[in-house]
């Protein structure tokens, strides 16, 4: 893609919390900065990715050209990247994927969106895989509050995206869109379990005039983890319905939207008064 057209994506995307109009509306993207191999200079390039637990992926493919990307060969010598989802900006691993995996995560890969396929096809090398895994470090600087609401726009986000692509699936479920609804599924189980064994309780101590409030949020999350488990053995199972899935997804993201809205409501005002 030119630079120029890459450039209108990149603002988009960063005016816009991760969402852009056009060919990639509805779709999975991602910001990579890259260090410049033999100049040292950061890029910036949008790119497609795929969920995989708590990593993603991203696939090399050039469009199918005959030559790899450049962020390509700059994270070769620059492993250490920078990702910027749409709701938050962190460092990660860029590593390679090699042999079994790289071709079993590529199929996956083609399963969902057979492009891969004639983009392999054209390009007369074999496309990279490259799993991207977040590197640790704390909240980021600014209002608690602000950083929890972040967080539940992620997940609001993903629901959205799931969504789209269980709509968009036809009558099977690929491999890969199992894997992105239980990424959500985890992801959502260990963000309660977070707010239950650390949040609620340090919020307890010292407004203990929030304690209805927390044990009817604590209640939310036990309702959330009874459709999360029945979402995830609808996932696991084989011939599993679209339709029956679907309903569920929608099921969950109105009781969970219900719940992110009434958390934010009792808690986000004070986490930032706390933290300003």
């Amino acid at each position: 893609m030119p630079n120029n057209f890459n450039q209108q994506i990149i603002e988009e995307f960063r005016a816009n919390a991760g969402r852009v109009g056009g060919p990639f509306e509805g779709g999975r993207l991602l910001l990579l900065t890259t260090t410049g191999a033999r100049t040292g200079t950061r890029h910036t390039t949008p790119l497609g990715y795929l969920p995989d637990g708590e990593r993603m992926l991203i696939i090399a493919s050039a469009g199918g050209a005959p030559t790899h990307p450049a962020w390509y060969h700059n994270l070769l010598a620059n492993p250490r990247v920078t990702v910027e989802d749409g709701i938050f900006t962190y460092p990660a691993q860029a590593t390679v994927l090699k042999g079994r995996e790289r071709d079993h995560l590529f199929a996956r890969a083609v399963q969902a969106d057979p492009g891969w396929a004639d983009y392999q096809a054209r390009a007369g090398r074999v496309i990279p895989v490259i799993a991207l895994t977040p590197l640790g470090g704390g909240p980021p600087a600014g209002p608690a509050g602000d950083f929890l609401t972040a967080i539940h726009d992620a997940f609001r986000r993903e629901l959205t995206l799931i969504r789209g692509e269980l709509t968009a699936s036809g009558p099977n479920l690929g491999a890969q869109l199992r894997v992105n609804c239980l990424t959500l599924c985890q992801g959502l189980h260990h963000h309660h379990l977070g707010e239950n064994g650390g949040l609620f309780s340090s919020l307890e101590k010292q407004h203990p005039e929030l304690a209805p409030a927390l044990q009817r949020l604590r209640q939310e999350h036990e309702a959330i983890a009874r459709l999360l488990t029945r979402l995830q053995t609808l996932i696991s199972g084989e011939g599993t319905d679209p339709g029956t899935l679907l309903a569920e997804v929608d099921r969950l993201t109105a009781e969970l939207e219900a719940h992110l809205d009434d958390e934010e409501q009792h808690l986000v005002p004070i986490l930032n008064a706390m933290t300003t």
